[in-house]
């Protein structure tokens, strides 16, 4: 294998990561807003619109600050008791499930 193989492999590795990694966020996204609108007393096409809402949510600036903002303000808004601990939390479980279904697909 060639350098320039070696730089190809990583390059291709490393945009096949950011594709996942995307790809698991905006999953985990519509996962977190599925486990939100259920607390906030959303079912059916409101729920599954409130989850579009979190995705969009994540545009905002980079990390996940900005989806964790919005179901933050959300939950106080209608008065769900969730601390932010178990907000962040559920956003860590919910990512390990989001990449566990897209690597199984």
């Amino acid at each position: 294998m060639t350098m320039e193989d070696r730089k190809n492999a990583f390059e291709n590795k490393y945009a096949h990561d950011a594709e996942v990694r995307f790809r698991a966020e905006a999953r985990r996204n519509k996962l977190l807003g599925l486990w939100a609108a259920e607390r906030l007393g959303k079912t059916g096409e409101e729920a599954e619109a409130y989850a579009k809402e979190v995705i969009k949510a994540d545009f905002q600036e980079a990390g996940d600050d900005d989806v964790f903002r919005k179901i933050r303000a959300d939950f106080d808004a209608a008065g769900v008791d969730k601390s932010d601990h178990r907000i962040r939390r559920t956003m860590e479980e919910l990512m390990i499930e989001a990449i566990r279904q897209i690597e199984g697909s």
